[in-house]
């Protein structure tokens, strides 16, 4: 087995979550083109819906015929947007331009958190159904004393 076989061994995995914008068709067309063997798909977008994930026959084979058109696989479901509003204090307005309208509501604090709970359980089933084992999100530590986030592992 030369080197780049012995390396690829393991699934190299792009995550294109900072392209919002970017429809899954175009951002599963990036990796094809180098030595990329798979996406993390973000739950925001047209990437990864949940709602239709759960609720919708053909949806879920749909996104493996897409995947499946460039060669790659999914190892990974990504939920950082709604997983950060499970833990983070304070909720506020900032958190409204990244949440979907359902899980911001009314925005109080407590009815975030709980909703956003509730989805990334709800990812976790969806994830399940699509084969994938592994769903990752972010939360981030608050130092209360001063007001400010803290880096995980700080």
């Amino acid at each position: 087995m030369g080197e780049r076989e012995e390396l690829m061994a393991r699934p190299f995995t792009l995550s294109p979550g900072s392209g919002r914008t970017c429809r899954l068709r175009k951002s599963a067309g990036w990796p094809a083109r180098g030595d990329t063997n798979g996406l993390e798909i973000a739950c925001w977008g047209d990437h990864f819906e949940v709602d239709r994930a759960l609720g919708e026959d053909g949806y879920l084979p749909g996104r493996h015929a897409l995947l499946d058109k460039y060669g790659l696989k999914c190892w990974a479901i990504s939920a950082h947007l709604v997983g950060q509003a499970v833990c983070d204090h304070p909720i506020d307005e900032r958190h409204q331009g990244i949440l979907p309208a359902r899980i911001w509501g009314d925005g109080s604090p407590e009815g975030v958190r709980q909703r956003a709970a509730a989805d990334i359980a709800d990812t976790a089933r969806a994830a399940a159904a699509f084969g994938v084992q592994t769903v990752v999100g972010l939360h981030r530590l608050v130092d209360l004393a001063h007001g400010r986030h803290v880096p995980a592992g700080a």
